[in-house]
């Protein structure tokens, strides 16, 4: 059990990977015979399954005391891969909205940049509740994006982007609180 959450964020690597891959060739996978519907409903299983990983890794890790130095840095860049996967591919077959996913990564990335700095300030910003939420909903824009049987899946997207920013926001809020204590 104490290597599962690390196994779990590998696979989460993979099917990163594997993802964009069926997003972008699925209709080389699939026989000719098959509905390209098809394409769209294995690509959010994909991704709802690697979604998953992310869940259970960390409950794992939590609650079975199974932390790892490996688990804290690669978790958050395999949650990032998928997530830029996904976009990625949505993109590619123009099914998400470019202002959004810019909006979204760009926040990733520098809340990415922010935890550096944090940690080399020896200080700890955690992850709160809003980042669950927020990491919840942009799962649940994707999934509806990528199954395409949803017409509101730019909806969901825009909504994801509003909690991204939100969220964002509040962990800047929060890092500069904690920046000021100490200094």
């Amino acid at each position: 059990m104490k290597n599962l959450p690390n196994v779990l964020t590998i696979s989460r690597i993979f099917l990163s990977v594997f993802l964009l891959i069926f997003i972008l060739h699925g209709d080389i996978i699939f026989p000719q015979w098959m509905h390209k519907s098809w394409i769209n409903y294995f690509s959010c299983l994909i991704f709802c399954i690697a979604s998953l990983t992310d869940f259970f890794d960390g409950y794992i890790a939590r609650n079975y005391h199974s932390k790892s130095v490996f688990g804290e840095v690669f978790d958050p860049l395999a949650d990032k891969m998928l997530i830029l996967s996904a976009f990625i591919g949505l993109l590619v077959i123009n099914r998400a909205n470019p202002w959004a996913v810019f909006i979204i990564l760009s926040r990733e990335f520098f809340i990415t940049g922010l935890r550096v700095v944090v940690a080399g300030s020896g200080k700890r910003v955690g992850a709160n509740m809003l980042g669950k939420y927020k990491t919840g909903i942009q799962i649940l824009a994707i999934a509806f994006l990528l199954a395409n049987f949803f017409p509101g899946g730019e909806i969901l997207l825009w909504i994801a982007t509003f909690a991204t920013l939100y969220s964002g926001g509040d962990y800047a809020l929060r890092y500069y609180k904690s920046m000021k204590i100490c200094g």
